[in-house]
């Protein structure tokens, strides 16, 4: 039963099947007979047993149709064998037709060839007219192009070449000869442009050579027009005024006016001479390399190698030599070049479109401008020579003038000319520093004297000096300052014209260049100036005659300050008044100057005080004094007498301060002596001598060596030494131990520890006496009484002097 059942279930599906099969594509017959073998066990074998019987339906119904039309297929053979045999006989006949036909139309076609043949001809002969009339303008257009070739007129080659190209050669592109006109115009136009860029690359390096001639043409032409607006000022200026006063001379309007009339015209005539860049450079092949490149379409290329070329050549322009700041003339040099370079581009910027634009000039002027005031301080530095660095600051002036003029930027270069003027106020200041040491050295450090009118004059016009008691004397008479001070007066003024010169055409105002002035004047007062002084002070040659008299031209040049504030104002219409006026210091620059001058006397006069405390030789043994005071102390005190005379010129309080500083230290001399620690014994012979000494040294204190002192104000200078002398002589040990720290003790000034020291030399020195005379023993009975109390005063010092220390 389930065989049937599946039989039965299968037998639908079997002739689904086959109509698939018979009616879709054969495309679609895969997937069908897949689902065959997809289907049931035996559904193959079932599948095939249908297809068989479904085949031999068809092949039913096929034999049924070829039986049914077979009548007709017969009938159909027999009429077309009836047909043959017409259709033989009708080739026959078009055979013979066609035959008979050619025989007769043999000589029409030898005719009909013949007229071809002529017609063909005829139609050749009129077409190669035609072409020539073609070939010939196109013929004569290269021929005319080969002769602008030889003559070298490459620009109007390339227009015949254009002409070709778009109007002639069109008539003729099919012939051969066109097609090597064609092919030969690349290779002529290679050659103009090779031709071109050769004489380009021959301007290039012409007008490298010729850049520093160029730019020195410039550099003239700027330098006339500035001296000629120069002159049309000074021309105005003197229409609104009378007179010109020059160094108090008077100069007639008139005849100035001739005098600038006669210069206006030589300039004029000057100018007349100098060439401009287009006299000095033939352009014209940059001009025809343009043109053609612009022509060929290929400018882009043409101007960036010029550009590039042009590059190149300004670094080598922008080089500088190694020894260029050794002369003028390699600064020179340096800035023709670099202004011709820039010239040639200026005119090349104006008379051309494209090639260089302006922004292309001012980078290059930026990269340019950058390498130029690296160079020109660098090299700038080594310039040691005021002169030099002058030079070169015109020369920047005038470079930057020029290319100003051809509307390049050059305010950094006037920025660089501020840091070249303080290397100039330097090298200025070193210069200035050898002419006032040589001054110095030259300088006899005595007052100027002067026998007659004539030489007080000369005296007066160097130096602005004024007193009224000295121009009542008689002559001969003397000015109080050495000649220094005028020569150096003079160098100032000297150095402040030399300063003016540096500030001259930096288009700046009055104003800034009087500031500079002042600024640049005060270096030299406070550094170089005052260096000078100090250095010359110290040296050892120096003696207090010479500080005295140092002291003294300090004096008047500071007294002279105003004179030189007055001589600035003059030069530049300043006023001093002004709010930012700066003012000279050379009230400070003097005052220090004296103050090292007077500490030097001090030092130098205590100097020759222990030079001559150094001549001292006591005999600290001696029985008795020699009833006179000491050789070197009388020595001593006359020269302090005489160069005390000399200190008269000096300020009062100076003077005195050296007298009162002479004293204290003679004083501090005399008791480091009595308390020297290699001294161990001093006979009262000795201290009686000693005591003589002193009093010389008061007297000279009381004589008033210096005016000025009130009382007894400089014998206090020996009260110390006094004191203790006065204690040893008169032995009143009793007295100075009973009134210590009192105010009012006679002993005031007399320290136990100094007191305890002498009296510990005194009592070996009296010990040691007895011991030679032999009487010690006498001594010891008969004065018994004294050494008690000498060693009881020693005891008591001792503790003084150890009570002093646990206080302290």
């Amino acid at each position: 039963m389930a065989e049937s059942s599946e039989g039965l279930g299968t037998v639908p599906e079997h002739e689904r099947i086959l109509q698939e099969i018979e009616s879709t594509d054969t495309a679609c017959v895969g997937p069908t007979l897949r689902s065959v073998y997809d289907d049931q066990p035996n559904a193959h074998k079932k599948f095939m047993e249908k297809l068989d019987a479904c085949i031999r339906n068809h092949d039913k119904e096929i034999e049924k149709m070829c039986n049914f039309h077979h009548q007709g297929f017969v009938d159909a053979i027999t009429e077309l064998l009836k047909v043959r045999t017409d259709a033989e006989k009708l080739k026959v006949q078009v055979t013979d037709t066609n035959r008979r036909f050619q025989d007769a139309g043999k000589e029409v076609i030898v005719h009909t060839e013949d007229i071809i043949r002529c017609r063909i001809q005829q139609r050749n002969i009129i077409t190669v007219v035609e072409k020539l009339q073609l070939c010939l303008p196109v013929l004569e257009m290269y021929s005319k192009l080969k002769e602008q070739m030889s003559a070298k007129r490459y620009y109007s080659a390339l227009k015949t070449m254009e002409q070709l190209e778009n109007v002639y050669f069109p008539w003729v592109s099919q012939y051969r000869f066109c097609q090597l006109m064609i092919e030969n115009l690349p290779k002529l136009r290679e050659d103009i442009k090779e031709i071109s860029m050769s004489d380009l690359k021959d301007f290039l390096e012409s007008i490298r050579k010729h850049s520093d001639k160029i730019g020195e043409t410039a550099m003239k032409q700027a330098q006339h027009q500035k001296t000629f607006n120069v002159s049309l000022q000074k021309k105005n200026k003197m229409k609104f005024g009378k007179n010109m006063y020059i160094n108090h001379d008077k100069i007639p309007e008139e005849s100035s006016e001739t005098v600038l009339k006669h210069s206006l015209e030589e300039e004029d005539e000057n100018e007349e001479e100098v060439l401009t860049v287009q006299d000095l450079v033939d352009f014209s092949p940059v001009y025809r390399c343009l043109h053609i490149y612009s022509v060929l379409g290929d400018e882009e290329t043409f101007e960036n190698y010029y550009r590039k070329q042009r590059k190149k050549q300004a670094r080598l322009v922008l080089q500088p030599q190694s020894n260029m700041h050794e002369t003028v003339d390699g600064y020179r040099r340096y800035f023709t070049q670099i202004v011709g370079f820039f010239v040639v581009e200026d005119h090349i910027l104006h008379v051309t479109q494209g090639l260089v634009t302006r922004a292309y000039t001012d980078e290059l002027w930026n990269m340019a401008l950058s390498k130029i005031i690296a160079v020109l301080r660098a090299h700038s530095s080594y310039c040691t020579d005021p002169d030099l660095v002058l030079e070169l600051k015109n020369l920047i002036v005038i470079f930057a003038d020029t290319l100003q003029g051809y509307g390049f930027p050059v305010n950094r270069l006037f920025d660089l000319l501020f840091e070249i003027r303080d290397q100039y106020n330097e090298t200025l200041l070193k210069k200035w520093a050898g002419v006032f040491r040589d001054i110095f050295e030259e300088d006899n450090y005595s007052p100027i004297p002067i026998v007659n009118e004539e030489e007080y004059k000369i005296v007066i016009s160097k130096f602005p000096f004024q007193d009224p008691d000295l121009e009542k004397q008689s002559f001969p008479k003397k000015f109080p300052m050495s000649q220094s001070v005028p020569h150096i007066y003079i160098q100032v003024k000297e150095f402040i014209y030399a300063s003016l010169k540096f500030s001259e055409s930096l288009h700046r105002s009055s104003t800034e260049i009087d500031d500079m002035l002042r600024k640049s004047t005060n270096l030299l007062l406070t550094r170089t100036l005052s260096s000078c002084l100090l250095n010359l002070i110290r040296k050892p040659h120096i003696g207090l005659t010479e500080l005295v008299q140092i002291i003294i031209n300090t004096t008047h040049l500071e007294q002279a300050c105003k004179y030189l504030e007055d001589f600035i104002t003059n030069i530049t219409n300043i006023s001093q008044e002004t709010v930012h006026t700066t003012r000279l210091y050379g009230l400070s620059t003097f005052k220090d100057a004296r103050h090292a001058a007077e500490g030097e006397i001090y030092t130098k006069l205590n100097q020759k005080i222990d030079e001559f405390v150094q001549l001292a030789d006591y005999d600290w043994t001696m029985s008795e004094p020699d009833g006179r005071a000491s050789g070197y102390l009388m020595d001593l005190i006359n020269f302090l007498r005489s160069i005390f005379q000399v200190f008269t010129h000096l300020p009062g309080k100076v003077a005195q301060t050296a007298c009162m500083s002479a004293c204290q230290h003679l004083s501090t001399s005399l008791m480091q002596m009595l308390l020297d620690s290699e001294l161990k014994q001093i006979s009262m012979g000795a201290v009686q001598q000693f005591n003589l000494d002193v009093i010389q040294c008061e007297l000279f204190a009381s004589s008033e060596p210096v005016p000025g002192f009130q009382g007894d104000t400089l014998q206090l200078a020996f009260i110390d030494l006094r004191q203790l002398l006065d204690l040893f002589m008169v032995w009143d040990w009793s007295t100075y131990l009973a009134d210590y720290g009192q105010p009012a003790s006679k002993y005031l000034r007399v320290n136990p520890n100094t007191a305890l020291t002498l009296l510990e030399k005194v009592y070996r020195g009296m010990k040691d006496t007895s011991k030679k005379n032999n009487i010690f023993a006498q001594f010891r009975k008969n004065d018994r009484d004294k050494q008690k109390l000498i060693e009881t005063v020693v005891k008591q010092l001792r503790s003084l002097v150890n009570g002093m220390s646990q206080h302290a």
